[in-house]
């Protein structure tokens, strides 16, 4: 991986200046596509959410991400020959927007307006159990991330609580160890190993969603997570965005789109989105809590 493309946290003095609640990331753990754009990105983000006063994670995950406006879209930025906190405010894919974008709605809060906050709370979004261990540690999967996340109190899922009558999928998530020439990383046994050994508790993993026909009758906010629900073998969520609401009144979906190659609110309103698309089941809604 070329250093000028991922720069690494240079000293152990920098990371001296971290809040004690920020320890779990160590010195070469953290790498900025460019820290010192990086870091100003999101120091003038929080600072311009901090003034709007934005008082619920609803209102701060729209406010954010819109935000991001324009952000150019790029695949794969997560990856590299080794496993590190990877953090690039110029280029987003749909998945590393939302974590981003919630990374620093969590950080608005608890009160805090440093980038070395946002960065921790990156790591806990991303990461099983809140920690960076490797690869394998990455919540790959959106079902492992919404479990994961949710056991420790940092967002619930509420699918089933927003439409009268919520659909269930079972599926087994193995599209990764399937598919592993499409992971440079996995080229390592032990890596490829490890993440069989966590697909295994994704075997027939039941999970709620809600159709394509019924999400005009769901309850969605401005601010909740959307995650795609697939139709792919071994795949549980193909796209993630947050849902905002457009100037028709209807909800749209804010997202880092390959298609329009950066951060856009869709033009189309979130029911018609989906039902264009023939590989999609349905969604999931996620919240961040209080």
């Amino acid at each position: 991986m070329p250093k000028k493309i991922f720069q690494r946290i240079a000293t152990m003095a920098a990371m001296a200046t971290l809040p004690l609640t920020a320890a779990a990331i160590a010195p070469g753990e953290a790498c900025f596509a460019d820290e010192a754009t990086d870091t100003a990105t999101i120091t003038r983000m929080l600072s311009q959410a901090e003034r709007l006063d934005l008082r619920t994670p609803n209102a701060r995950m729209a406010a954010l991400g819109r935000m991001l406006l324009d952000t150019p879209y790029a695949a794969g930025t997560l990856e590299g020959d080794t496993e590190c906190l990877r953090i690039d405010m110029q280029r987003m894919d749909c998945t590393t927007f939302v974590e981003n974008v919630a990374a620093m709605a969590i950080t608005i809060g608890e009160g805090r307006s440093s980038w070395h906050d946002m960065v921790y709370n990156l790591e806990r979004l991303r990461y099983r159990q809140g920690h960076l261990d490797g690869y394998p540690s990455r919540l790959h999967y959106i079902s492992d991330w919404i479990i994961d996340n949710a056991h420790r109190g940092t967002l619930t899922d509420v699918t089933p609580r927003i439409v009268a009558t919520p659909s269930y999928q079972i599926k087994t998530l193995d599209f990764i160890t399937r598919n592993r020439e499409k992971y440079p990383a996995l080229a390592d046994s032990a890596r490829f190993e490890a993440m069989k050994k966590m697909e295994i508790g994704f075997r027939s993993h039941r999970f709620p969603y809600i159709k394509t026909s019924a999400v005009d009758k769901a309850d969605i906010l401005e601010g909740d997570i959307i995650a795609i629900v697939t139709k792919t073998p071994g795949l549980d969520v193909q796209h993630i965005g947050i849902a905002t609401r457009g100037t028709d009144g209807k909800i749209h979906l804010l997202h880092a789109s390959s298609a329009a190659g950066k951060v856009i609110v869709d033009p189309l309103p979130l029911a018609t989105y989906l039902q264009r698309q023939r590989s999609i089941q349905g969604i999931r809604v996620v919240r961040l809590n209080e």
